[in-house]
């Protein structure tokens, strides 16, 4: 005889593995979350700090070229009033340089492009007739001027700010510039340089056609580069902010802020993964936090999974242990502190009850009625202390043929046996598994629907009633049943009174005219 495999894991165990995979997954998804929210701010922080920084910077640069643009207009005026002077125009732009030392140069050159006065004069500009780029542009513009980058006469790569002398009658003479140098030292590179962030940022200054005009690296100065912010993005709005891919740097932090006045655009860039650095330690926070909470909530846990299942462990020795006299103390001592411990308590208690009082007792012939197999009254009892000691409610069904004394006296008892026997085929046929059937004696039958509401009572008993009828027997032809109803509820009334409730709706359905099926309520 084959020996069931004892199971090689036990409640406690799955319990506690059960909250070791709960604690785990929580605290990884917290970790994720964390993560996941964190880096969108540290992402969104850095890009808003970015567009802060270049707003700024972009404001400070065009203040200077206003005040730059100012100084050079009141000495433009004063100029045109003296221009053929060159000892005027030579102290002016002496006076311009070194007075607020916004440029590395200044000059003087008129309408043809010569040089009528410069500063410093160690330039040796003096004289001679300019073809530079941002000469040629300031004297076709004749207007006020920021240039382009060029290389100036001397070789520096320079920006011009320019501003155009007029004569009183409105004739173009020329104009004063001053010259910014983008390599060398110069107002615009201290400027952003004293501004400069120390935390990974790094910033660049383009034209409109993306040249380098300012950056860390003077290598990188004067060249072209691809533009670091969407030409659509920068019309939409003159600041801003966007994540920049390139190949080699990766992804790139980028705010941005446009010099309307030059239209210059100035980029503050920090790299993603330096963004992300505190991250790290950010999570490495939490998890230290987390870990001690973690290891308690697991200990409490553990506890509480032996709290739990050390009743069902106790129930499950001595399930094994049924047929041993005196378990049933054993088993009631066992402290069930919840619902479903105490049930299985209930339960084995019954069994214990029916296995060791009355199975052992009892055969299937005492149990059964030999003509119909059914249950007879004595397997009846034997069902109603099993449920009486579960609790279980149950519905009654009292079943009686109708007009079966004339089956007798017409065709005889053999045929009368037959008309039982086939009457409890077809009860069987139309029952639930669950459900108890017996012989009450004679042509009277009972049946027991544990736990059926009154619906699926009446249901069953409907449909018992019109199987019979539809079922034509030999000899007899149609037969009927009158069905009696009745309920059992536990603490509402006693097994005995349902039984007399179901024997009087019996009754009410034959004088009603039989073949019909009356339900009585239990009496609260």
């Amino acid at each position: 005889m084959l020996r069931l495999l004892r199971p090689k894991t036990d409640l406690k165990t799955l319990i506690t593995l059960l909250v070791i995979a709960s604690i785990v997954i929580t605290l990884a998804n917290a970790l994720y979350a964390t993560w996941r929210v964190q880096r969108a701010v540290l992402i969104n922080n850095s890009l808003e700090a970015n567009r802060v920084y270049a707003t700024k910077l972009a404001s400070t640069t065009e203040i200077f070229f206003q005040q730059a643009q100012s100084q050079l207009a009141w000495s433009a005026n004063a100029m045109s009033k003296g221009f053929s002077d060159t000892a005027l125009l030579q102290r002016e732009v002496e006076r311009l340089r070194a007075q607020t030392n916004s440029f590395n140069s200044v000059a003087v050159v008129d309408a043809r492009g010569v040089v009528l006065a410069v500063s410093p004069e160690s330039l040796m500009l003096k004289g001679m007739r300019l073809h530079t780029n941002a000469t040629r542009q300031a004297l076709a513009a004749r207007k006020p001027l920021i240039s382009k980058p060029s290389l100036s006469a001397t070789g520096n790569l320079i920006v011009l700010i320019s501003w155009p002398i007029t004569a009183a009658n409105g004739d173009y003479l020329g104009y004063v510039g001053g010259t910014i140098y983008l390599k060398k030292h110069s107002v615009l590179n201290a400027l952003l340089e004293e501004q400069f962030y120390r935390d990974g940022t790094r910033l660049f200054v383009t034209d409109e056609d993306n040249r380098v005009l300012y950056h860390q690296h003077d290598e990188v100065i004067g060249q072209m580069i691809e533009p670091l912010i969407s030409p659509q993005l920068r019309a939409q709005q003159t600041s801003g902010y966007q994540q920049v891919v390139r190949d080699k740097q990766g992804v790139l932090l980028a705010g941005y802020a446009v010099v309307p006045i030059a239209n210059w655009t100035i980029v503050a860039l920090k790299p993603l993964p330096t963004t992300l650095a505190p991250l790290d330690d950010l999570l490495l926070q939490v998890l230290k936090h987390s870990v001690p909470f973690a290891l308690l909530t697991l200990l409490f846990a553990l506890l509480l999974a032996r709290l739990i299942a050390l009743p069902l462990w106790q129930l499950a020795r001595k399930a094994g242990e049924m047929d041993v006299q005196g378990v049933s103390a054993e088993i009631e001592s066992i402290r069930s502190w919840y619902f479903e411990a105490l049930q299985i308590k209930r339960a084995l208690l019954a069994g214990i009850g029916l296995l060791q009082d009355k199975i052992g007792r009892l055969r299937v012939e005492v149990q059964t009625d030999p003509m119909t197999q059914l249950f007879n009254r004595r397997g009846l009892n034997t069902v109603l202390e099993y449920f009486l000691a579960t609790q279980q409610s149950f519905a009654v069904l009292a079943l009686d043929i109708d007009h079966f004394k004339r089956v007798n006296d017409n065709f005889g008892h053999d045929t009368g046996d037959l008309v039982l026997k086939s009457v409890a085929r077809q009860m069987e046929a139309c029952s639930r598994k669950t459900d108890v059937i017996c012989r009450n004696g004679g042509e009277e039958f009972l049946m027991i629907l544990p736990g059926a509401a009154p619906d699926i009572a009446l249901s069953i008993a409907e449909r018992v009633r019109q199987h019979v009828a539809q079922q034509p027997l030999d000899r007899v032809g149609n037969i009927t049943l009158s069905v009696g109803v009745a309920f059992w509820h536990p603490q509402k009334t006693t097994i005995e009174r349902v039984f007399k409730q179901a024997d009087e709706a019996l009754y009410q359905a034959k004088n009603a005219g039989r073949n019909r099926v009356i339900m009585l309520e239990s009496e609260s």
